[in-house]
C-alpha cells in the first residue's frame, strides 16, 4: 500500500487543501458580450476531491476560506451539492466591500474551433489567499479525525507567500502522520507573474518534493511544452512519451521518496478537437493509458484534475497503477464532455471508456 493509515477508522479518504472560485460560464459565447452565465464552482485542487467523492464513492473533504458572504455561501452550497464535506472551511468576516476579504471569481469561456479557451480570474485579496501558518490543525485532522491522503498543488502554493508556508506545513504534518501527499505542479504564470516567475516556482516546488509522495507533472528548468510529432511513428504520443520517461527516472533518482510520477498527455489540434492519454511512472516501471485521437471537446477546463481523481482512486482503493492511470485519463476524458470544472461521469462510464468502450446510444 502506499500508506500506514494514520488511525484505526479514518474520518476522511482524501483532503485538498485548495482555494475554491465561484466560475461564470458564458456557454457558447463570450465573457465580453455575454448577458448570462452559469455558475459553478471549481479550483485546481477542491476540482480533485469532487471528482474522487462523485465518481469514485471516497470520503473527501475540503481546506479553504471564504469571505461570509451571500458568494462565499453559496460556494459552500455547491460543494455540498458536490458531497464534498464543507466542516473544515474557515469563514472570514465580510467587511461588506471587499477590502479586507473577498470570494474569488473566475470568468471562463470554453472556447471552439480556432477560438482558445480564456480565463479571466479576479481572485485578489481572496480568503483562501490568505490563510496562514496554524489557521488549520493538521495534527489534529490527520492524527486524530485520520484521512488516508492529502492533495494539494501549485495552484494553492501559489497564491501568496503565507499559502506556500501553509502547504509546507501541511505536507510536513502528513508525512509525521503516515498520509500520502500528492502535488499538482499546475504551474500558472499570472500566479507568479509578480513572485519570481517559473523559477520562484519550481524553487518551491523543489522545497517541498522531499514531502511528496504522488507527483503529477515532471519538474524542468523551463516551463514544459508538448513536443512535435514523430513523422511516421504509430505511437501518438511518440514525441511526448520519449521525453517524459527518462524526466520522470531522472526526477525519481532526485527525490527516492516519489513512488509515483503521473502527467497527461495532450496535442492540440481545435479547441474542441485534443489527442489525449497519459503516463505513469509507479515504483520503477511505466504504465500508460489508451489513447483518445482526436477528442471531441465541450469544456476543457478541469480535466487534468479529473485524471488526478481517477490516479488516486486507483492508487488508493485498487493499488493499481495501470488502473490508475486509466481511470485517470478516462475520467479526464469525460470531464471534457460536459460543462464546469468537474466531471458528471459515473464510474461505470469511466470502467467501460477505459476498457475501450464507444460512444453509442445507451437505452
Amino acid at each position: 500500500m502506499l500508506a500506514a493509515m494514520p488511525t484505526p477508522n479514518p474520518r476522511y479518504d482524501v483532503l485538498s487543501l485548495g482555494e475554491v472560485l465561484l466560475r461564470l460560464d458564458p456557454g457558447e459565447g463570450r465573457v465580453r458580450t455575454s448577458r448570462q452565465f452559469t455558475a459553478w464552482e471549481g479550483g485546481g485542487e477542491y476540482n480533485v476531491a469532487r471528482g474522487a467523492r462523485r465518481c469514485f464513492g471516497l470520503n473527501t473533504g475540503i481546506l479553504t476560506a471564504f469571505a461570509d458572504n451571500e458568494i462565499g455561501r453559496l460556494l459552500e452550497d455547491l460543494i455540498l451539492q458536490g458531497g464534498v464535506d464543507t466542516s473544515l472551511i474557515r469563514w472570514s468576516p465580510y467587511d461588506g466591500m471587499g477590502r479586507r476579504v473577498r470570494n474569488p471569481l473566475n470568468f471562463t469561456e470554453r472556447g471552439f474551433g480556432a477560438r482558445g479557451a480564456r480565463g479571466s480570474v479576479d481572485r485578489g485579496h481572496s480568503a483562501a489567499s490568505q490563510i496562514k501558518p496554524g489557521d488549520f490543525d493538521f495534527d489534529h485532522l490527520f492524527g486524530v479525525l485520520g484521512c488516508r491522503w492529502l492533495h494539494t498543488g501549485g495552484i494553492f502554493a501559489g497564491l501568496s507567500e503565507s499559502t506556500a508556508l501553509v502547504t509546507i506545513e501541511a505536507c510536513e504534518a502528513a508525512k509525521r502522520h503516515g498520509v500520502t501527499v500528492s502535488y499538482d505542479l499546475n504551474y500558472r504564470p499570472s500566479l507568479w507573474q509578480e513572485r519570481g516567475g517559473f523559477p520562484a516556482a519550481q524553487a518551491l516546488n523543489r522545497r517541498l518534493a522531499p514531502f511528496v509522495d504522488v507527483m503529477i507533472g515532471v519538474l524542468c528548468d523551463e516551463p514544459p511544452t508538448a513536443g512535435p510529432p514523430i513523422p511516421g511513428s504509430a505511437d501518438l504520443f511518440a514525441a511526448e512519451d520519449a521525453a517524459l520517461r527518462p524526466a520522470m527516472e531522472k526526477l525519481a533518482a532526485e527525490f527516492p521518496n516519489l513512488q509515483t510520477i503521473a502527467a497527461t498527455l495532450r496535442r492540440v489540434h481545435t479547441a474542441s478537437v485534443n489527442d489525449w492519454g497519459a503516463l505513469c511512472w509507479h515504483k520503477g516501471s511505466f504504465y500508460r493509458s489508451r489513447d483518445y485521437p482526436r477528442f471531441d471537446i465541450l469544456d476543457r477546463i478541469g480535466a487534468g484534475d479529473s485524471f488526478v481523481a481517477g490516479l488516486i482512486a486507483g492508487l488508493l482503493r485498487e493499488n493499481d497503477p495501470q488502473k490508475a492511470v486509466d481511470y485517470g485519463a478516462a475520467h479526464g476524458a469525460l470531464a471534457m464532455t460536459t460543462p464546469g470544472d468537474t466531471s458528471m461521469a459515473t464510474l461505470h462510464e469511466v470502467e467501460k471508456l477505459a476498457s475501450g468502450g464507444d460512444a453509442k446510444v445507451q437505452r
